[in-house]
């Protein structure tokens, strides 16, 4: 199989998982390039839901190594509790051959970066980014302010009283004058990280090193992308953005590999639209439709729990992913899920001052009164879990599917037909 990546193109949620546990039988290596424990990927198979927050998806599959590379920020609790759930389940196990590292030079995220994050989305307002509260956007922080403590850290115990010592001088001042918090005890955290170090090591290992040898041996590699497009850190809406970035480029700064190491790179977009958190969202629907949509599709955050916004499809946003991220193809989720519908909508420009614009605003003032211009199709009955082609399913679906295609240039290769593993389309696969 080529070397593909599997990547969100809208503001994360879209299904990835399901896509990138498909291509994960095929592939030899999967590789996780950012972000943290605030995605959640949910996979069901034989009618068993398994949702994973840091390791990818191709763990479910026997004989794969799957990797989280340095781009990742790394919660050491958190990726131990899905390890040993896996290895409870017999996911994981010498019997199955599948390995999972980690990187030496991940970030690690500390209890008060966690602590900080939740106290931030505390003081509500304007400050209020609505994120996950998981410690992501502190340990980022500290990422780029060259301070930060990394996993190999984690075995040197005098070079991690030195970080921890350096990192407190800050915190603990912003704990007890800012929030009125008590401070950090440096004797807590240094006991926790080394204990933590412990139960990394045997996962530890360079994995720039481990993907260009890979590569090198004409191994498939699949890159594995978490949140979407539109949660870039750079190409997002800002400032309702995620920490990291979650576009193409994020592999090849995530991995340490070039532009050459890809192949294929697929988008993933539900059949309507989901955002969570606070941010404009033009197609939105606040009504009993929303609603409607937001039960049928589950659709509830798997780390957060949280309840989606829910709209029609935008196909402005959509192109702009296509841009961004160089997409070769699209797989499209969710579809079932507006079934029976009498009529489904697609936002295909913007109205903004009564002047028409088909593409994403920079400034966050004019995005949030942009005004969504639709193009209107006729609904489909519900769909069969079961298809060979478009042709096996209702001709208003197959023309909304081929409307897409027309509208973004690049093929749509897997339709999601329901949540299981055995309910998907695949018109082409890499």
């Amino acid at each position: 199989m080529a070397n593909i990546a599997v990547l969100g193109a809208q503001w994360g949620d879209e299904g990835k998982g399901k896509i990138v546990d498909l291509y994960s039988e095929r592939s030899d290596y999967i590789v996780r390039y950012q972000g943290g424990n605030n995605a959640g990927h949910t996979l069901v198979v034989d009618g068993n839901k398994t949702v994973l927050h840091l390791i990818p998806s191709g763990v479910l599959h026997e004989g794969k190594t799957c990797v989280i590379a340095s781009g990742v920020v790394l919660d050491p609790e958190v990726l131990m509790e899905e390890v040993n759930e896996l290895v409870a389940r017999g996911l994981l196990s010498e019997k199955r051959k599948t390995k999972i590292l980690i990187s030496e030079r991940a970030q690690v995220i500390m209890p008060y970066h966690k602590l900080l994050d939740r106290l931030r989305e505390g003081l509500g307002g304007k400050a209020k980014i609505g994120t996950t509260v998981r410690g992501i956007g502190p340990c980022y922080e500290d990422k780029v302010a060259r301070r930060g403590i990394l996993v190999c850290d984690l075995l040197d115990p005098i070079l991690l009283r030195e970080k921890l010592e350096l990192a407190l001088k800050e915190k603990n001042v912003v704990l007890r004058e800012l929030y009125g918090e008590k401070v950090q005890n440096i004797e807590e955290l240094h006991h926790w990280a080394l204990k933590m170090g412990e139960k990394l090591k045997p996962m530890m290992c360079d994995t720039r090193v481990l993907i260009q040898e890979a590569l090198s041996l004409g191994k498939s590699i699949l890159f594995e992308g978490a949140q979407g497009t539109l949660l870039d850190v750079e190409h997002g809406t800002y400032p309702y953005v995620t920490s990291s970035n979650t576009i193409t480029g994020g592999i090849f700064t995530g991995c340490g590999v070039g532009p050459k190491s890809l192949e294929h790179i697929i988008g993933i977009s539900k059949a309507y639209t989901t955002r969570v958190g606070t941010g404009p969202f033009p197609t939105e629907l606040n009504n009993d439709l929303g609603e409607e949509i937001r039960k049928k599709g589950a659709e509830f955050g798997a780390t957060t729990g949280r309840p989606r916004r829910c709209g029609w499809l935008d196909l402005v946003t959509l192109r702009y992913a296509v841009e961004v991220n160089g997409l070769t193809a699209l797989a499209l989720m969710k579809a079932d899920v507006l079934s029976e519908l009498n009529e489904v909508k697609v936002c295909v420009a913007y109205e903004v001052d009564g002047k028409r614009i088909e593409h994403l605003p920079s400034q966050i003032r004019v995005y949030e009164k942009v005004k969504p211009i639709y193009e209107t199709f006729k609904g489909w009955p519900e769909l069969p879990q079961r298809a060979q082609g478009l042709s096996d399913l209702p001709k208003t679906f197959a023309a909304y599917v081929e409307y897409l295609e027309r509208q973004l240039k690049i093929p749509v290769v897997t339709v999601s037909l329901g949540p299981g593993r055995e309910e998907t389309l695949t018109r082409l696969i890499y």
